[in-house]
């Protein structure tokens, strides 16, 4: 890795913890600069601009979810186990997250929902590639015969994906003590549900 690549990964590093408490219209140039010890001209030597710094923050945020989560799932079997185990990463990412203020993904989803641009869409494909991901994760469980085969797995996408936003409200929000209990309850009558016709 080049220095210019160190420096690069060093400032995402930082803006992406930065984005975590602030969010990313709280992602200044200039606060950036001042934490990292640079000038606002040597960020923008490397990002051309806020807008292109925050896109940056989100793919970079991607790609920790990715490493966190997604990565160690797939050491596991295809099919149910890789998923639980997807699911029991995701617990771990929202109760002992590597960021000081949590997902930063899931807070732009809110963040940016209603305004259009470039940056919602780089938040909308991130979220559209998650629940693609969740949702081939139950069609190769269909596949290895732990799903009923007329499963739907974009209405299991979609509410394994709700199980664990709401596990997150509940436990950096309210902290409720139940959370966690709540949240694998939920998945386990949701991979019931997806394991035998329900009539």
């Amino acid at each position: 890795m080049s220095k210019g690549e160190r420096t690069r990964a060093a400032i995402l590093d930082q803006a992406l913890a930065l984005t975590s408490t602030d969010g990313l219209s709280g992602l200044t140039i200039g606060t950036l600069a001042e934490q990292l010890g640079m000038s606002k001209s040597g960020l923008f030597a490397h990002f051309g601009s806020k807008e292109q710094l925050q896109q940056a923050v989100v793919d970079h945020a991607a790609a920790l979810f990715a490493e966190t989560v997604v990565k160690p799932a797939l050491d596991k079997p295809r099919g149910l186990p890789r998923l639980l185990a997807f699911f029991d990463g995701w617990i771990a990412w929202s109760k002992e997250p590597p960021l000081p203020g949590g997902c930063p993904l899931q807070a732009a989803s809110f963040e940016l929902d209603d305004r259009p641009g470039p940056l919602r869409d780089v938040v909308a494909r991130t979220q559209g590639e998650l629940r693609q991901f969740v949702a081939g994760g139950a069609r190769r469980a269909i596949e290895a015969g732990h799903f009923r085969s007329d499963l739907d797995v974009d209405q299991f996408a979609f509410e394994a994906i709700a199980i664990a936003y709401a596990f997150t409200m509940n436990q950096r929000l309210l902290r409720h003590p139940l959370a966690e209990g709540w949240a694998r309850t939920a998945i386990d009558g949701l991979v019931q549900r997806a394991s035998r016709r329900v009539v």
